[in-house]
């Protein structure tokens, strides 16, 4: 008798748990419909469509894995991969290491906490293209960094990485820490204020170094931040293209490519849609390489425990 009730209780509760917040969800529904039929109907059309003989417009004419034979074939797209890869592992690292560190000297309660925290976050609020023209001027080797060096008496003074093929890609990368590492400092800077302060005192009651507190106390505790923040700078990595085009346009010669770049100078310059689809597919597939670890960090662990 009493599991009968506990089973009809149950069905009871079903109909009431689908209603509730019913406002809600309804209103929930556009959102839903537009991530459908816009973001996963657009990235399922996408890599159809990188499978045919697209050029000016889209046509189902199946050419297999003719497209992607002709990408990694082109001398242009592997120098962009060797870009994205050069410019992804020194972003991530010097993102993280500038971040923290600023974050946490901002953390010892210094004055003018706050206006040294806007100077920081302020390039966020530009533009890449506003960054990478900025950063063009002062990269300038006739009026830049350069210029005013020599001025001083250093006559023989370099420093032109926009205008040198085997460093340019690294002028590129100054302008994306300067505008990108404010937010990193952020958000690492709100992990550290989480942390309660019985930690520190009882750190510093055991003597413990404080650098030793940071990185066997500390860090751990922060490690749903750092995996947010990576997944933020993974996916700004894949997506870098403003700044390149900003700064050196590709150049010199393709010495600057990047695969956002390739995408769409194929799509919309050369007309070679199936070419510029092809390109796209594959950086989905690196940012699912990054959100796929990421997700079951986050949530295959909670589910285990």
């Amino acid at each position: 008798m009493t599991s009968a009730t506990g089973v009809a209780m149950a069905h009871n509760a079903r109909p009431i748990q689908l209603f509730r917040n019913l406002n809600a969800k309804v209103a929930a529904i556009p959102m839903i419909l537009t991530a459908l039929v816009i973001f996963v109907g657009g990235t399922a059309w996408t890599v159809v469509y990188s499978f045919t003989k697209s050029n000016l417009l889209p046509k189902l004419k199946w050419v297999g894995f003719d497209q992607y034979e002709r990408l990694w074939s082109a001398n242009r797209w592997i120098v962009s991969i060797e870009n994205l890869m050069i410019y992804g592992v020194c972003s991530l690292i010097f993102s993280l290491l500038i971040g923290f560190v600023l974050a946490a000297l901002l953390d010892q309660k210094i004055r003018f906490e706050n206006t040294f925290r806007t100077i920081f976050l302020y390039p966020f609020a530009l533009s890449f293209i506003v960054t990478g023209l900025v950063w063009q001027w002062i990269l300038n080797p006739d009026f830049g960094v350069q210029a005013v060096i020599r001025s001083l008496g250093f006559e023989s003074f370099t420093f032109d990485p926009l205008y040198n093929e085997d460093i340019v890609i690294y002028g590129i990368l100054i302008a994306g820490l300067w505008q990108g590492t404010g937010l990193i400092m952020c958000l690492m800077l709100a992990g550290l204020r989480g942390i309660d302060e019985d930690i520190w005192k009882a750190a510093r009651v055991d003597g413990i170094p404080v650098w030793k507190t940071y990185v066997f106390i500390i860090i751990p505790m922060m490690r749903p931040v750092f995996i947010t923040t990576l997944v933020l700078i993974a996916s700004g990595i894949v997506r870098v293209y403003d700044l390149v085009v900003a700064q050196t346009s590709g150049g010199p010669g393709i010495a600057s490519e990047v695969p956002a770049k390739y995408v769409y100078d194929k799509m919309f310059l050369g007309q070679n849609l199936a070419q510029g689809f092809a390109g796209s597919t594959m950086m989905l597939l690196s940012v699912l390489v990054v959100l796929i670890p990421w997700a079951y960090l986050e949530f295959g662990g909670k589910k285990r425990v």
